[in-house]
């Protein structure tokens, strides 16, 4: 076998359904392929690598700085105290500051990510610099002119840009995602950003019963940011973002972190506030942090013939070898101390 080569043994989460099975997993030149199934009780846990929906990496040359005003005084285009910050940070220190929050990305177990990367062109490759080499890879959704240059547009919302139509006709046209953040302080440019057919929205914190139905019957994902709403003071209930409302309408849900500012782009983190804050079911929120990985062109799901993307996890190092139901265990108790061996094939 060669250097990409490799067998695993364990109790893994099979296919989107995250079937637990003992079993035997062969990769090939980072291809799974074969799964076999074996007796007996393996001493380790396989997972699905994650997949972080929506982040801003560059943020995290802000982080920690106190949140003192509201959203638009914080994040919106073009004047938020953010985007003056990256506006005044030398290219060389954000580059560094990205970087830094990609290989922790990477320890957590992320193995994708998709950036609405601020600055245009050189905003674009800077994020491409940062990522270089490394195993946690950006799917790029630029601003500001660097929609072509990347992965796609990431739009701060439908009321901010002016040259709305010429910008996504473009990104259309050239065979490449739209993205917008939706209804994240209010509802009222939800619509708008749904007449556009987007291939991801993010965040509709503030999203109606009529909202969800459309975005389940168009197969919208929705990217919820669930800890980076309520640090923003945008939301203060579970009853927003509705994340038990886009369950029980069949909106395809994922999970972002959002900003760096604020929030660690830990995946564990935001499981666990799902499931603890929002009582989202375990299964549903482990398949939430895997699902956006669709956005890539490349499924994280365990299955023959696909790329290996997979954690491995070692219980009987901790006390989670205890567990009674090892997928709640992952999404509420589980983190990167936990992690043994990541397989990223992305």
């Amino acid at each position: 076998m060669g250097a990409e080569d490799l067998v695993i043994e364990g109790q893994a989460l099979l296919g989107e359904e995250l079937l637990a099975r003992n079993v035997t997993i062969v990769v090939e030149r980072g291809i799974i392929r074969r799964i076999e199934e074996t007796s007996g009780r393996p001493a380790a846990w396989i997972c699905p690598a994650f997949f972080n929906a929506h982040t801003h990496v560059g943020d995290s040359v802000a982080m920690d700085i106190p949140v003192t005003g509201d959203l638009e005084e914080m994040v919106t285009p073009p004047h938020g105290l953010k985007h003056r910050i990256l506006a005044s940070t030398p290219e060389d220190d954000l580059v560094a500051a990205m970087r830094a929050t990609v290989r922790s990305m990477y320890r957590y177990g992320t193995a994708g990510f998709a950036d609405f990367r601020e600055g245009g062109v050189p905003g674009v490759e800077a994020l491409g610099r940062a990522a270089e080499g490394l195993s946690c890879r950006p799917l790029i959704l630029g601003r500001d002119g660097g929609e072509l240059a990347g992965d796609g547009a990431g739009i701060s919302s439908a009321r901010d840009i002016p040259s709305l139509d010429e910008v996504v006709s473009r990104t259309r046209a050239a065979g490449k995602l739209v993205a917008f953040h939706a209804g994240e302080r209010d509802p009222f440019d939800i619509d708008t950003a749904l007449t556009y057919e987007p291939d991801l929205l993010v965040h509709c914190t503030h999203a109606t019963g009529e909202h969800l139905k459309r975005c389940a019957d168009e197969a919208i994902p929705v990217a919820v940011c669930a800890r980076s709403n309520w640090l923003f003071g945008v939301t203060g209930s579970a009853r927003n973002p509705p994340v038990r409302g886009m369950i029980d309408q069949g909106v395809p849900l994922l999970i972002g972190t959002d900003n760096c500012m604020t929030v660690q782009p830990d995946p564990w983190r935001e499981m666990s506030f799902l499931t603890t804050v929002y009582r989202v079911p375990p299964d549903t929120v482990l398949r939430a942090a895997v699902a956006g990985s669709a956005l890539s062109g490349s499924s994280y799901f365990i299955r023959e013939r696909s790329p290996a993307n997979f954690l491995v996890l070692a219980p009987r190092e901790s006390n989670l070898w205890l567990s009674r139901d090892p997928v709640r265990t992952l999404a509420s108790r589980a983190g990167a101390d936990n992690i043994l061996k990541k397989v990223i094939n992305s």
